[in-house]
C-alpha cells in the first residue's frame, strides 16, 4: 500500500541545520509531486515545499534561501534540507503527495524543534 515515512526531525539550536527525509513505498515518487509542509503550534498546516515530477521545485518565501528540497529516485526519498533555523520554523513537518491542500497520501509527520 501507498506509504510516506517522515525522519530526520528533532531539537537544533537557532541557526542550526536539519535534513528530512521523506521515504516512500507502495508508488514510485519520481513521477508524483511530493510537498513538504509544516503545522506550528496552535497555527494551521502550511505548504513549505514541493517538487513536481518534472524536477521543479516550489518554496514558501519564508524559507526560500534556506531550505532545499531534492529528491533520491533510486531510494524513493524525498529530502528537505533546512539550513539557517529559526524558532519560526519549530512544528510538525509532513511530506505528501500533493503541493497544497489537504487530499493526496501523508505521513505521520516529524517534530523539529528549534531552540536554544
Amino acid at each position: 500500500q501507498v506509504q510516506l515515512v517522515e525522519s530526520g526531525g528533532g531539537l537544533v539550536q537557532p541557526g542550526g541545520s536539519l535534513t528530512l527525509s521523506c521515504r516512500a513505498s507502495g508508488f514510485n515518487l519520481q513521477y508524483d509531486n511530493i510537498g513538504w509542509f509544516r503545522q506550528a503550534p496552535g497555527q494551521k498546516r502550511d505548504s513549505l515545499s514541493c517538487i513536481h515530477r518534472d524536477g521543479s521545485t516550489y518554496y514558501q518565501d519564508s524559507v526560500e534561501g534556506r531550505f532545499t528540497i531534492s529528491r533520491d529516485n533510486a531510494k524513493n526519498t524525498v529530502y528537505l534540507h533546512m539550513n539557517n533555523l529559526n524558532a519560526d520554523d519549530t512544528g510538525v513537518y509532513y511530506c505528501a503527495t500533493v503541493c497544497w491542500g489537504t487530499t493526496g497520501y501523508w505521513g505521520q509527520g516529524t517534530q523539529v524543534t528549534v531552540s536554544s
